[in-house]
């Protein structure tokens, strides 16, 4: 180990005068222009069709028309702006509440410092689970460093004395002190970030939805090929097929959808974020939902990450003074290690110990420490301390100190040994029993996370004693498996005991090729693979950097309590979204079905393109309400049954289409509306009958079995009363007697009980739970 004297480090005052001259040790946010986001809203799949049909209304020469349609288009434009706006805003203060931070040597001390502070010629130490900074020159110590983020290498390398570090690193084990030789936009880095773009990917949720919409789309574009080879057939001219075509391409348009997604996601992030959990990407919420295996570490997330030395074992001709002073001298000095911390707190003043000479930090591959010391009488040895096992592998350990190792495992507690010599003749000094008690909300939290369908396994580097004691308490039931060793399926064990973080690793891909969605809770850089690689990494409050940087999820809280919040989070939102959904898919079935019928049944169109327009600002704007609803979590897994929703959608949307389509007969037939209050009546229909679906399908069981959100009720009764208002006022179109309207309205209350019921008929036979 080198051990050359690391430089003193840079003055106060010659900091500042390197940061004046190189500025903040940040990325420059390189944010798009208004006019740029605006112009991506406005050039999407949604937005085309909308244009699409701006062209039509201008070449019919109707202007009111087009510009009502290019209004929906910028309004949908506004809301998405509005929206990214507050996620922005969110990101900003996500930022600033996982800042890094960095140990720099200033005017001859050690200090912490915000990354963004440091400069050229700062003197930083890398200690295991740092972040390295800035690009650096190591200058004293060796480290074991993970580039793999900047070089894309799976393997970590070591670094000595004269080797670079670069910016965004992470050190796995070790520790070493290193000069800074750049930093922000000049670091290898911020080069690379020049020149690549954050990659969007489209959640689950909205992937499901669009194959939905797009299939209903072509459903109705062979409607609508029909219906027009059908008029062309019985000599309809083409100035009346043009606007019920036109009606009918509004008809399939999903105005809301982009907007609907956006303020679901923006309001259950938001619901999180007051609960202290801050997603670092929306997606976390579908992945939350669907999650049903948590891999969960032991130390710090089922317990208190309270170490503290329960009991000291000395050896025959050992004190329990002078075994702690041992330890301690093995231990790290103001790191953040728990256990070292844990051990020089416990350890008194021995007078007579062995002079410290080099130190190796805890490494987790071989799960010990080791300092090289110096007697009085000029003799060197090695004090190792760590796990039991690994200790006694390189140490002579009699039959006494196993037996006792085992007895205070079965007890729960931590063991660790302590050994003293030469080396390849060290012998064991003595054990130190470290209790760690579990959370208070764990054995809660364990049995509401089976309520929900997800299944908790814990995985520890601890033995398999220690580790099923401390399962036993928080009532996990299953079998203790050991790393390495031949195991059941890895979703049947409860633990995973004598785990390194490579078998971490190793364990969520193994879960996820048994088809499983992992979930990874932790607080180390021991987690921070697997946090990467699980579907859903969850650091929790007190994490490090490189934890909080692999976690789609960061607790800002104690305690597992979050873990829940987002999964009941994500389970509702896909819960209101699946109800936006199959309110669509009635919606379009009905409208351009029975604008067909109409048709065929009267001889003549059923409802204007203006009138189309007004629905579509009226129901499908206001329909984004749902995304509001007050609904609760489910306690099965988010899954998509695109098949089932569609046959559902399609069974509520012939019963739908069968009411509205009787009751244009009755007005033509029976009432002889003339075919202007005809329009008018279809229109209301279409109107009463939304609003029928949304609440026949907004919950699994009877109509009344949850009250509707304040924000659901309040668009209902504006839509109901735009509907009624055309209809009496005859602006748009003819009035209709004041008793038809009131007799449809009353109708349209039976139609969402017998829809509801259907609803759940279908759902019932087709296992499609939501």
């Amino acid at each position: 180990m080198n051990t050359a004297v690391p430089p003193s480090g840079l003055t106060t005052s010659e900091a500042q005068a390197a940061l004046r001259a190189a500025g903040p040790n940040e990325i420059p946010d390189t944010r798009e222009s208004l006019v740029r986001r605006l112009a991506d809203k406005l050039w999407a799949p949604v937005p085309w069709m909308l244009e699409a049909a701006v062209l039509l209304e201008l070449l019919q020469g109707k202007r009111l028309e087009a510009a009502v349609i290019a209004a929906l288009i910028l309004f949908n434009a506004a809301v998405a702006l509005f929206q990214e706006g507050r996620a922005r805003s969110a990101l900003a203060a996500l930022k600033t509440r996982l800042a890094l931070d960095a140990h720099a040597r200033r005017d001859g001390a050690w200090q912490t410092i915000a990354a963004r502070d440091v400069v050229p010629g700062d003197v930083v130490k890398l200690s295991l689970g740092a972040v390295v900074p800035a690009d650096a020159r190591i200058v004293a110590g060796n480290v074991l460093i993970d580039q793999s983020m900047l070089t894309g290498e799976s393997v970590a390398v070591e670094a000595g004395v004269g080797d670079a570090a670069f910016s965004g690193a992470m050190i796995r084990r070790g520790e070493a002190t290193a000069v800074v030789t750049a930093t922000g936009a000049r670091t290898q880095f911020g080069r690379a970030a020049e020149l690549v773009r954050t990659a969007h990917v489209v959640g689950t949720q909205q992937k499901s939805v669009l194959r939905v919409v797009r299939n209903l789309a072509v459903f109705n574009g062979l409607v609508v090929l029909g219906f027009v080879g059908y008029a062309w057939w019985i000599g309809v001219p083409w100035t009346t097929i043009e606007p019920i075509v036109l009606v009918c391409v509004l008809a399939s348009i999903p105005v809301s959808l982009p907007a609907t997604f956006t303020l679901a996601a923006a309001l259950a992030a938001h619901a999180l974020a007051a609960r202290g959990v801050l997603p670092t990407r929306l997606s976390a919420l579908d992945e939350a939902g669907t999650m049903d295996v948590l891999c969960s570490d032991k130390t710090g997330t089922l317990t208190r990450n309270e170490l503290r030395v329960a009991s000291a074992r000395p050896a025959p001709g050992c004190d329990e003074a002078r075994l702690l002073g041992l330890a301690a001298l093995a231990s790290s000095d103001g790191g953040a290690d728990p256990v070292d911390a844990a051990i020089r707190a416990a350890a008194p003043h021995v007078d007579g110990l062995p002079t410290l000479v080099a130190f190796v930090p805890f490494d987790p591959a071989t799960k010990r420490a080791e300092a090289r010391v110096i007697a009085g009488d000029g003799r060197e040895s090695r004090i190792v301390k760590g796990a039991f096992a690994a200790v006694a592998a390189g140490a002579r350990a009699d039959a006494d100190s196993r037996r006792e190792a085992e007895r205070l495992e079965t007890q729960g507690y931590r063991v660790l040994a302590v050994a003293v010599g030469a080396a390849g003749q060290s012998t064991i000094a003595g054990l130190i029993a470290l209790s760690d008690p579990p959370r208070d909300d764990a054995r809660s939290l364990v049995t509401r996370l089976h309520e929900h369908a997800v299944r908790v396994v814990m995985v520890t580097g601890d033995a398999p004693a220690t580790a099923q004691t401390v399962a036993r308490e928080i009532g996990l039931v299953g079998p203790v498996c050991v790393a390495g060793a031949t195991a059941p399926r890895p979703a049947d064990c409860a633990v995973f005991a004598g785990v390194v973080p490579e078998d971490k690793f190793s364990l969520v891909q193994a879960l996820q090729a048994e088809g499983h969605v992992v979930g990874m809770c932790g607080d180390g850089v021991n987690d921070a693979p697997a946090l990467r690689q699980a579907h859903m990494g969850i650091a929790v409050s007190q994490a490090t950097d490189v934890a909080k940087a692999a976690a789609g999820l960061v607790l800002t809280e104690p305690g597992l309590a979050g873990v829940l919040a987002a999964i009941e989070e994500g389970r509702r939102a896909f819960r209101r979204v699946h109800t936006y959904a199959l309110n669509s898919i009635v919606k379009k079935i009905v409208t351009v079905l029975f604008v067909t019928a109409g048709f065929v049944m009267t001889g003549e169109p059923i409802l204007t393109p203006l009138l189309m327009i007004v629905l579509l600002v009226v129901g499908d704007f206001l329909s984004m309400s749902i995304a509001t609803d007050r609904v609760t979590p489910s306690r099965t897994l988010n899954v998509w049954r695109v098949d089932a929703l569609t046959v559902t959608g399609i069974v509520l949307g012939i019963a739908q289409l069968a009411f509205a389509t009787g009751v244009l007969a009755i007005g033509a037939f029976a009432l002889r509306l003339a075919p202007d209050a005809l329009v008018t009546l279809a229109f209301l229909t279409l109107v009463c009958g939304g609003q029928a679906t949304i609440y026949a399908v907004r919950t699994n069981g009877a109509l009344w079995e949850s009250a509707p959100s304040a924000w659901l009720v309040a668009a209902s009764v504006a839509d109901v009363v735009v509907g009624v208002t055309v209809a009496t006022l005859g602006h748009l179109a003819a009035p209709l007697p004041p008793l038809v309207i009131a007799v449809l309205l009353v109708a349209s209350v039976g139609l969402a009980y017998g829809l509801n019921r259907l609803s759940r008929l279908a759902s019932l036979r087709r296992g499609s739970r939501r």
